[in-house]
């Protein structure tokens, strides 16, 4: 199992370049499964381990896949399973996006529910009640759900306790892609990756209209619809989580590191942040040069549904956030109980509590390297950038968490100036 061995203080200076958006390419993926002739998706982050296992699930469904740099060319059968394995969907959450994608295009799917990271509940409620609204029989047996066509056009709410739902929402539209008749989707979520699979649709010859706002329209061409449907090209979007997680890291190791390949628009809710703790930003076309600081100013944030601050970049900023003077707070209103990382923090002897779903920061404490263990995807890059800030060495332990959804993290680190080797602890206790 692979570890980060991370020797702190070293300030990051240079360029480094943003890969294609992993959540943005998961459901694009999927949606391969409603187009029958060949298939070019380039900008693929094709090194991370969520793609791996999207790749794989896709394979056991039928799909003819072949894989260069970046790019990854699919062909997939009309006929062929419909069943996605435990094996495999256990392994990632965004699984689930296979659901709406074969029932659309097989008129039936049986797809394990699905794993992922430990970040509290996240239930798959509100995408069954949606293939449901689009007409979709569904019932659960044995750990997974069954669920049979043919689809029709329907009006569909998609809001939960917590707001909009992205899978969910993304879920729905390649499964309404292929129902009969024109669909409607009220409390939708607004995210780019949303907007990302609509403009997918788009290039296969789905009408979308109303992404980026609460209330998406489709018209669907039904089970056949898409028969003729070959030589296609997509391009995915960067990523900007991968984005955001780098800006964080430049501004908590110091120096200057400009992310290049990146939509700055996107990030917004980020860059006020840092501007307002007093991190310098500079916001290009598409590139966002940030300059380290000492310290930085206490604030109180929350995490909200896009346009909103991320829950994804949570566990960065509370990272960096140990660098203030005074006391900060955190909100999670997303997924409250994603605090994992708080523990592990306090290890590198942050001052860090939890009082329900909000997360205190006292600053002042100097940070120390420590032997830490990741959780999960987002709390392991928290770790990582508390590494860089420490002084001494720290061991961040389980990085397939971060393997996940950061491509060659530890490589662009290291251009960047960082001391961060990734260890293969197996082979280091053969070759003793």
């Amino acid at each position: 199992m692979d570890k980060f061995v991370i020797k702190g203080g070293n300030a990051l200076h240079g360029k480094v370049r943003v890969s294609g958006s992993k959540n943005g390419s998961l459901p694009i993926l999927f949606g391969s499964l409603l187009v029958p002739g060949p298939l070019l998706l380039k900008g693929v982050p094709t090194r991370l381990r969520d793609i791996k296992t999207t790749l794989n699930i896709l394979r056991e469904l039928g799909a003819q896949i072949e894989e260069r740099d970046q790019q990854v060319a699919i062909e997939v059968p009309t006929e062929g399973p419909v069943t996605a394995t435990h094996e495999l969907v256990s392994k990632m959450r965004a699984s689930i996006s296979s659901f709406g994608p074969l029932l659309a295009r097989r008129g039936e799917a049986v797809v394990s529910l699905p794993g992922g990271c430990n970040i509290g509940d996240r239930p798959i409620d509100l995408h069954i009640q949606g293939m449901e609204a689009l007409g979709a029989e569904v019932r659960y047996e044995n750990g997974y759900i069954h669920a049979r066509g043919p689809l029709r056009g329907g009006r569909v709410y998609l809001a939960g306790p917590m707001g909009p739902t992205v899978l969910g929402t993304q879920n729905v539209m390649m499964a309404a892609a292929g129902a009969e008749g024109v669909s409607i989707i009220e409390g939708a979520a607004c995210e780019p990756e949303v907007c990302g699979t609509a403009k997918f649709l788009r290039a296969i010859g789905v009408v979308v209209e109303g992404d980026g706002s609460p209330t998406i329209r489709i018209e669907g061409v039904g089970q056949d619809g898409f028969a003729n449907l070959g030589g296609v090209s997509f391009e995915m979007p960067p990523d900007r989580i991968e984005a955001g997680s780098y800006m964080i890291a430049g501004a908590a190791a110091g120096g200057q590191v400009t992310v290049e390949n990146c939509r700055p628009n996107e990030n917004m809710a980020l860059i006020s942040i840092l501007q307002k703790i007093g991190v310098p930003v500079e916001i290009g076309e598409d590139s966002v040069t940030v300059t380290g600081v000492d310290k930085v100013s206490p604030i109180d944030v929350a995490t909200l549904a896009y346009p909103g601050f991320p829950t994804d970049l949570q566990g960065p900023l509370m990272a960096l956030l140990c660098k203030t003077e005074g006391v900060s707070l955190i909100t999670e209103k997303i997924f409250p109980d994603r605090f994992t990382h708080l523990s592990e923090l306090r290890r590198f002897g942050a001052k860090v509590r939890k009082e329900g779903s909000t997360a205190i920061i006292e600053g002042g404490s100097k940070l120390q390297g420590a032997e830490v263990m990741a959780s999960d995807l987002r709390a392991s890059a928290c770790l990582v950038i508390a590494g860089l800030m420490a002084e001494g060495e720290t061991h961040v332990n389980r990085v397939y968490h971060l393997q996940r959804g950061y491509e060659d993290m530890d490589k662009k680190l290291r251009s960047l100036g960082g001391d961060v080797q990734c260890i293969d602890e197996a082979a280091l206790e053969k070759q003793e």
